[in-house]
Formats: C-alpha cells, sequence, structure tokens
C-alpha cells in the first residue's frame, strides 16, 4: 500500500491567504505588545516568541477568518468609536450629575444588515462599549439594546454605529 503525499492547502491562493492572514495578526500583535511596553524596546526578546507563538494558535484555533478589517474602515471605526465615547461619556455624567435630565430607559429591537458574524459581533460589542447603551440578546437578524434613554433617536444611531462597523468590513448595506 502506497500512502500519498497528504496537501495541506488546496491551491496557492488558499496559501497566500493564510500566510496574508498569519502576517496581519503578526503585526496586529506586535502592535499590541509595543502598546503595552509602551515603546520600550526591551522586551522584544521575550515579545517576537510570544508573538510567533500566538500568531500560530491564532491561525491553529481559527485558521480561516474570513474577513480582514479595511485599513480605511479601521481607521474610521476607531475615530467614530473614540468620539463616540466622549460625547457618550460626557452624556451620561451629566445624566447622573444633574437631575433635570431624565433617564427612559427602555429596551429596543434593531434589525440588523449586516450578516451573521463577525461584523454582527463586533457590531454587538461596539454597542455595548459605548456609553448609554447595553446590547442585551443577539438574533440572527435582530439585536436588543437597553437604553438610557428611549426617547432619544436611538435606531439613527444604531444604523451609524452599523454604517461605520459594515466599512470596517467592507460590507455593503442598505442606507
Amino acid at each position: 500500500m502506497k500512502l500519498g503525499r497528504t496537501r495541506l492547502f488546496a491551491s496557492d491562493r488558499t496559501v497566500r491567504s493564510f500566510v496574508r492572514q498569519g502576517l496581519w495578526r503578526a503585526i496586529a500583535l506586535a502592535l499590541l505588545w509595543w502598546i503595552l511596553l509602551e515603546g520600550d524596546r526591551k522586551g522584544w526578546w521575550y515579545g517576537l516568541p510570544v508573538i510567533a507563538a500566538a500568531t500560530a494558535t491564532s491561525l491553529w484555533l481559527a485558521p480561516e477568518a474570513g474577513q480582514f478589517w479595511h485599513p480605511v474602515g479601521l481607521v474610521r471605526f476607531i475615530s467614530f468609536f473614540l468620539w463616540q465615547s466622549l460625547r457618550g461619556g460626557i452624556d451620561v455624567a451629566l445624566r447622573a450629575i444633574d437631575p433635570r435630565l431624565p433617564l427612559h430607559p427602555q429596551l429596543i429591537e434593531y434589525r440588523l444588515r449586516v450578516p451573521v458574524g463577525p461584523a454582527q459581533i463586533v457590531l454587538m460589542n461596539t454597542i455595548s462599549l459605548l456609553p448609554g447603551t447595553l446590547s442585551v440578546a443577539l438574533h440572527p437578524m435582530l439585536l436588543q439594546v437597553h437604553v438610557l434613554d428611549g426617547r432619544m433617536d436611538v435606531q439613527r444611531s444604531l444604523q451609524q454605529v452599523e454604517a461605520v462597523v459594515a466599512e470596517l468590513f467592507e460590507i455593503a448595506i442598505e442606507q
């Protein structure tokens, strides 16, 4: 009985995709390591093997990421997130200090336009990290969100967040 040579990848394209995913993951982990070290070069002797092991582990655990963050979308997402966090944090702080600013908590349902998968997870987590909102439950194309003031135009705000997340993943959604 002759044993055939087992192919790890179906095509060269699969190899390129695998290498590209590994490279992007390694870059992201290196950037995170650099931030944690606050720019100090002394910890790289330890960080490089850790980054390599973490990259290999992530490729083993999740070999097919399938969707990459678009660089322009990532910049827009980060700037949007930081600005909305600042605005929301100020709003929540003012509501805590000034009793004239009412709280009207409400549970709303939001119809999702991004497909099931990583984009929905990022959207749900982003909404939960923004002050005044908390993702409660995720169903295939429906998200339940708790808001501090249901009288505000929450649907429009959620559409803005979803549009930014869609741009991050290069997903076309209806406006």
